[in-house]
This record gives structure tokens, sequence and C-alpha cells, in this order.
């Protein structure tokens, strides 16, 4: 190899080793955020005793132990399966769309899980008798990888560019809405607060089951990602550039769909409509590692799970004793960050 060679293959290595050195600061980050989370309540307990309790749970007293187990310990855990499921998925949209706007709002795949948990909660008594727990993610499941096809379907019947798939994404997005109140209008009174509930985010109902359903599918998905790395690396160059280097777009891209798909019903119906994670964490994670996947998608996991981690511990802190539902934290916190990322990146170009 000549010298330039050489010096080029030392560089991609330095800077190869500058994005795992940033992945293991935030995997640091993470871990400090959850640890801060358990933590953080109506009673706040310090960091030593949580950490020792988390080791030795039976040198707990009977009243932490309930609280840090039975309550903290699958709140925590369900934000960090949670958001790295949506930057994870808002990651991979951003790429196959070509769109820096591109999230799982964009194409109405939220929209259209909160249609579908919202069907089940009206419509439970006429449903079959399945457990709540696996008929509303089901139903949610169910209306996402629906909406899916659809916009698929319309996006190759008028020519199958991203920006087209965007556009009808957003006009399924305000169609599937307007159903969501329809459906509000006719709810009874105790159908109509579970699906307002549902619909501002909220973490207090998960369960160790529920967190184990959804980090399953997001470990399912990460690593299917991972073996799509080289591939989502190449379409950042071009359609018709991956297209010539053997990437087969258009199925990749139908892959990548139902993927988002099954990571967002799956997320988002234990806790709800959580927004900005799946837009935002990517782009943080796209400014601190690049554009080469195999350190972008870990990026986003860890972006998405620390937002949404970072979100969880400040709805308990804004208003003492009580805890503001953490849709609305992702969505106030969630704006100023993307104007700032915004104006960052312009006065970076």
């Amino acid at each position: 190899m000549t010298g330039a060679a050489l010096s080029l293959a030392a560089q991609y290595r330095r800077h190869n080793r500058w994005r795992l050195i940033l992945l293991a600061a935030l995997m640091l980050a993470l871990l400090t955020s959850f640890a801060a989370d358990l933590a953080t309540g109506s009673a706040n307990y310090p960091l030593r005793e949580v950490f020792a309790g988390l080791v030795a749970p039976s040198a707990l007293d009977a009243g932490m132990r309930v609280i840090l187990f039975d309550v903290r310990l699958p709140y925590a855990l369900m934000a960090l399966a949670v958001g790295g499921a949506l930057g994870l998925a808002g990651a991979q949209l951003q790429t196959v769309l070509n769109n820096p706007l591109a999230s799982p709002f964009t194409l109405g795949i939220a929209a259209a899980s909160t249609l579908g948990a919202a069907l089940v909660i009206v419509f439970a008594h006429h449903l079959p008798p399945i457990p709540h727990d696996i008929l509303l993610p089901l139903g949610a499941f169910v209306c996402a990888v629906a909406v899916t096809a659809l916009v698929l379907l319309l996006g190759r019947a008028h020519g199958g560019g991203s920006d087209t798939l965007v556009l009808f994404g957003i006009a399924l997005l305000f169609a599937l809405e307007a159903l969501v109140w329809l459906l509000q209008f006719l709810a009874d009174a105790n159908a109509l607060e579970q699906i307002v509930f549902w619909s501002m985010g909220n973490l207090g109902r998960a369960t160790l089951t529920h967190v184990a359903l959804v980090a399953g599918v997001l470990l399912l998905c990460f690593i299917m990602a991972m073996r799509r790395a080289w591939a989502l690396t190449l379409l950042r160059g071009g359609a018709a550039q991956a297209e010539a280097l053997g990437i087969r777009v258009a199925r990749l891209n139908a892959q990548v769909l139902v993927e988002v798909s099954l990571l967002t019903a799956v997320a988002l119906a234990f806790v709800g409509t959580i927004g900005f994670v799946g837009l935002v964490g990517p782009h943080i994670a796209r400014l601190l590692v690049g554009e080469q996947h195999r350190f972008f998608l870990p990026a986003s996991v860890l972006c998405g799970a620390l937002m949404l981690s970072l979100a969880s511990l400040a709805s308990k802190s804004i208003i003492p004793g009580l805890i503001v539902p953490i849709g609305i934290v992702t969505a106030l916190v969630g704006v100023p960050v993307l104007i700032t990322l915004i104006l960052t990146r312009r006065s970076a170009s």
C-alpha cells in the first residue's frame, strides 16, 4: 500500500475508535439516567442504596423493595425499551426515505397504532376473549401494518418515490387522527378516559412482561437492521448507486417499513403516543457518529433510550408528587431540541 493509502486507513481506524468511544459514553450516560430514574419519585433514594438493592434485594426493607422492583423498575426499563425501539425505527425510516423529517409519525404508523388501540378499547366487549395485554398490541400492530401496506401500494402506484410516500403518509395521518376523534366522540366515559390517557403517553402501566415483549421485539429488529447496515449505508449515497452495487432497493424499503411498523406498534401499544423520540434521537446519533450504519443504528437506539429515560426522570421531577404524562414531556422538550439541531446543521453548512 502507498503512504497515502496507509494514512487514509489509519485515519479511518482512528475515526472508528472515536465512534466506539462515543457509543461507550452514550451507554454510560444511559446507565446513569436509568439509575437516577430508579432513585427518583415521591420518595427519593440515594443512588448507593439503589445499586445495593439491585445487587442484593434481600437487604432492602419490604417497602423499598416493592417500590423499587414492582413500581419503578418496570417503569424505568420500559422507558429504555420504548425509546430504543423508536430511535431504531426513526433511523431506518430517515435512511430509506432519504428524508430528515421521517419518523414513525410521518407515515402515519404511530397514528395507526393509536387507532388500533382505540378500536380495541371501544369495542373490547365485541372482540374475542383474548387477554387485554395481548389484544391491545395486536390491534395496534394490525392497524400499523395495514397502513404501511396502504402507503406502499399507493406509493408504488404513483412512482414509489420517497417524497410520494411521505405525502401519502401525511395525508393518512390526518385521516387516522380524525377516526380516533370519531371513536372518542362515540365512546362511553370509561373508554374515552382510556383513549385520552393513552394518547398522552404514560409509562405507569408497564409491567416486566410488557418490558420483556418490547425488548424482545427491539432485539430481533436490531439484529435484522444490523444485518442490513451495509446496504443502508450504501443507500445514503442514493438509490441509483445502491442499485448499481447490487442492493434491491424496493425490497429493502419494504422490509424496513414492515419492521418499523412492528417496532412502533409494539412499543406504543403499552405506553401510548410518544412523539419526537423517533425523529430527534437519530439526528443526535448522526451528529455524533455519522452515517456509517454499523455505528449509526446502535447510536440511534442509545440516543432514543437516553431521551426517553431523561424524559421519564423529568416527568417525575417537574411537579413534586405528580407524574406528568411522558408524551407531554417529550413534546415540550423535543420541539426546542429539534429547532436547535436544525439551526446547528444550517450554521455548520
